[in-house]
């Protein structure tokens, strides 16, 4: 049996809207199709404000030949998704948001896209010095694990480790805001593109290699503004330390 094409993203998500929310105040299209960075796994993002809901939700479902996620809000709590979002430093709803293709507005997306818009701005709320000192623990604590480490298995996984958290050290630092899963290079691409390449070059030679050279350079450059590797344990704190 000949498969169906799928609709154009647009006409899709406008039909998903007309279908299951045609009473809603607002919905969006967003994520990679909007971006022009879709491939042929992904999904069609769709944010719905609809004050007949009485809390948020999440859903994933497969209509008009699309895998489609679905943030559904009423017009307030959005709000505390905003701010959790920007308090962890990854703000996912507000990029949506602002970002999004306007698919249905009945007075009210234009002000919360502005809201968007002006959390992105202002970036994630910056780091305490005693913040950055334990950062700087963590970091130099994984990467002397990496540099000791003779077991092929154990050494992925601290270098995993140790990426996530020295491009989070580079970007906080920097006031920009952190990402995760493929975020993470995205991010590091929207602070510094030539960062970024360094970044990823640093740990696909290891990964491919096994060489750790240039991750330990990479690593040393990151600390390096901010005092270098530190391994006073006991000037931290335990109960920070603990946490």
């Amino acid at each position: 049996m000949k498969e169906l094409k799928r609709l154009e993203p647009l006409q899709a998500a406008a039909q998903f809207i007309f279908k299951h929310y045609p009473n809603c105040q607002g919905a969006l299209l967003a994520g990679s199709v909007v971006r022009g960075e879709a491939t042929h796994t992904s999904d069609l993002d769709l944010v719905i404000f609809d004050d007949s809901l009485i809390s948020s939700f999440r859903e994933s479902l497969i209509e008009f030949g699309w895998p489609i996620e679905v943030f559904a809000h009423n017009l307030t709590s959005y709000q505390a998704f905003f701010k959790s979002d920007c308090k962890r430093a990854r703000p996912s709803l507000p990029r949506m948001v602002s970002e999004g293709i306007i698919l249905a507005d009945k007075g009210v997306v234009q002000s919360i896209k502005k809201e968007a818009a002006r959390l992105l701005e202002k970036g994630p709320e910056k780091w305490s010095e005693e913040t950055i000192k334990l950062k700087r623990y963590f970091i130099s604590d994984a990467l002397d694990d990496l540099i000791g480490s003779s077991n092929t298995g154990e050494s992925l996984f601290i270098a995993n480790t140790l990426a996530y958290i020295t491009h989070e050290f580079v970007l906080r630092t920097n006031g920009h805001w952190i990402g995760d899963s493929k975020w993470i290079v995205r991010s590091l691409n929207n602070y510094n593109e030539g960062f970024s390449k360094e970044f990823v070059e640093a740990f696909e030679i290891f990964y491919k290699t096994g060489s750790k050279d240039k991750v330990i350079q990479l690593v040393d450059k990151v600390l390096e503004p901010y005092g270098g590797r530190l391994f006073e344990e006991s000037s931290l704190g335990k109960e920070s330390l603990n946490q």
